[in-house]
């Protein structure tokens, strides 16, 4: 089957000394002149039949068991409980939720969680690529939480900025002058929020001076509004609630602090973004904190199943093609479909008695402690110890309600890195 809907576009006039990309699904044309501006070329559309990566897509109405596999299915009614817990959770909290779009890649899916509501109405994404998908899917909000340090994705940012309220992570004064330049060519103004290290050992600042620094630089830069701070803390292993409540507070407090001093320095913070999925219910008691990057919650994993107010939505669906012995069996999964963060190896739901002996790049070998329930031809499904991975590799979610197939979302921002 070819996919009918790719669209390949007519050139484009370009001055001689413009450069040019693509914007992202919208097919657009961001063309830049030699002061850096840009200007949406308008282009004519011609369709063709180009081919799709994959062409599998079920019909509305068709029951899971006569799904084609493999596949990743959304169980949605699970996905709703996620989310009305949320709203729920920050209904009448001054802090609120600010979705992580990098767990789920889909605009469709993050405006679930902003018509549940206990949101700041927007999301946050890892990259800027993955922002201008959420952009052109609607959201209008949006923090970006990695630093932007090169020309082109300064310019992308800047490009999304007029049409959106965008927000970026900084940690050193660099890349915050060049942000400055890129926005002063455009004509544009793009918040900044500075990033403190609080526990993960990677980006952001260590010291409440450093903060204060970048604050004072960032009030007093052309094209540059200043938002607040924000920091993503680590946890290991299952930990109890208690436990949870300890750390997260000791490390939204190291956040805090950064933003108490620039407070002192006479400095307004408007957004303090800090949290995770392991700190939900945690941050929502922290005077001060504004808002949570919660992601993992939405689709949620199995190394995050203490967190038991939140149900599994995500798994994938896979048959077993082979079954070499009596108590092994083989499925049509692999790991170029599956997430194995660190080594961690699916689980297959509801069936204790069978283990994940090994994954390759199309099939998954199971193993039982007795016979294998399973033989040629049976449906098993399987959690990932980490969705992030496991939506990447994926073109389109099955969304699935009472056994039925009652939706297909394209992840839009799947490959999203740059």
């Amino acid at each position: 089957m070819l996919w009918p809907f790719t669209a390949k576009l007519a050139p484009a006039q370009v001055r001689p000394e413009g450069r040019e990309h693509w914007l992202p699904a919208t097919g657009a044309l961001a063309v830049h002149g030699q002061a850096g501006k840009r200007h949406i070329a308008k282009r004519r559309f011609e369709t063709y039949r180009g081919a799709k990566m994959d062409s599998y897509r079920p019909r509305i109405g068709t029951p899971v068991e006569s799904l084609d596999t493999p596949c990743l299915l959304i169980d949605l009614d699970a996905l709703e409980h996620n989310f009305r817990f949320v709203a729920e959770t920050y209904r009448d909290a001054e802090c609120k939720m600010r979705e992580h779009a990098k767990n789920i890649k889909t605009p469709i899916i993050a405006h679930k969680q902003i018509r549940a509501g206990g949101t700041v109405n927007g999301v946050c994404t890892a990259k800027v690529s993955e922002a201008e998908v959420m952009v052109e899917g609607g959201i209008s909000d949006i923090l970006i939480t990695s630093q932007v340090v090169t020309r082109d994705k300064l310019e992308r940012v800047c490009g999304i900025s007029r049409v959106a309220d965008v927000k970026v992570a900084i940690d050193s004064t660099g890349p915050l002058k060049a942000l400055s330049d890129a926005a002063c060519d455009f004509g544009t103004t793009v918040g900044v929020i500075i990033e403190v290290d609080t526990s993960m050992r990677r980006a952001g600042v260590r010291s409440p001076e450093h903060g204060v620094e970048l604050a004072k630089l960032a009030t007093e830069l052309p094209g540059i509004a200043f938002k607040g701070v924000m920091s993503h803390q680590a946890v290991s292993g299952d930990i109890d609630r208690e436990t949870r409540f300890i750390e997260g507070r000791r490390y939204m407090d190291i956040c805090l602090e950064v933003r108490n001093a620039i407070v002192a320095a006479g400095i307004p913070v408007e957004i303090v973004s800090t949290g995770e999925t392991w700190t939900v219910d945690v941050a929502a008691e922290v005077e001060g904190v504004t808002e949570v990057q919660g992601g993992t919650y939405a689709l949620m994993c199995t190394s995050s199943d203490y967190m038991e107010d939140f149900r599994y939505a995500a798994r994938t669906l896979s048959t077993v093609i082979s079954r070499p012995s009596s108590n092994v069996a083989v499925g049509d999964v692999g790991y170029r479909a599956l997430a194995a963060p660190g080594g961690v190896l699916p689980t297959v739901e509801d069936m204790p008695e069978i283990g994940v002996a090994t994954l390759e790049p199309e099939h998954i070998v199971l193993r039982s402690e007795g016979d294998m329930p399973l033989d040629v031809g049976d449906q098993f499904m399987l959690l990932s110890a980490q969705q992030d991975i496991l939506v990447n590799r994926w073109d389109e979610f099955i969304a699935v309600r009472n056994g039925k197939v009652e939706a297909v979302w394209p992840i839009l921002a799947r490959g999203c890195y740059h």
